[in-house]
């Protein structure tokens, strides 16, 4: 049996370099793993957390998290998918853990963007000010959702990420973008 078949089926077609010389999957170094899926991260942990400095902590946990969980990692989904479900189940507790604590501070809304054009970059951030502020009002199962197809996962990813049936992500997508659009129409 040659090494890719005996690879789960989602894993076959990825590079050589995350298979070692028996086939079984291995990631790749945690730098690589940073610099490549560290503004997915970032971008999912901004949908929980508004504070810049409480996101970097939440950022933090997380990187903590895939490297704690990657010898565990066995190729069954892509590596993407696997670290978006550690960003997204981390990213709920520490929330949750948020939420038990008293507000010291009253948290900004004011994000910062690296557009050249100004005119384009403030419509563009208040377009995105009002999207993420949209999505944290959301119950967190629709929130999930939302951040996850935003990512650009596929359905059937997202599926397996929340452990739901298709239909049950269709059903909770569609309500989640009909809450959205009611949020931002008041808005």
């Amino acid at each position: 049996m040659p090494p890719e078949a005996a690879l789960p089926e989602r894993a076959r077609g990825r590079s050589t370099e995350m298979t070692n010389a028996t086939g079984e999957f291995k990631p790749p170094p945690f730098e690589r793993i940073v610099g490549e899926f560290g503004p997915l991260i970032a971008r999912i942990a901004m949908t929980y957390e508004a504070d810049p400095s409480l996101r970097e902590d939440l950022i933090q946990h997380i990187f903590l998290a895939v490297w704690q969980a990657l010898p565990s990692f066995r190729g069954d989904s892509s590596l993407k998918t696997f670290i978006a479900r550690i960003a997204q189940n981390r990213s709920i507790s520490y929330v949750g853990r948020q939420v038990r604590q008293p507000p010291t501070a009253e948290i900004p809304e004011k994000l910062e963007a690296d557009a050249p054009n100004p005119e384009e970059s403030a419509i563009a951030t208040n377009e995105r000010e009002a999207l993420i502020a949209a999505t944290r009002q959301l119950p967190v199962p629709q929130r999930q959702v939302i951040s996850l197809v935003l990512e650009g996962f596929t359905y059937p990813e997202i599926a397996e990420m929340l452990e739901i049936q298709p239909n049950a992500l269709a059903l909770r997508l569609s309500r989640a973008k009909a809450a959205l659009k009611q949020i931002l129409e008041r808005t």
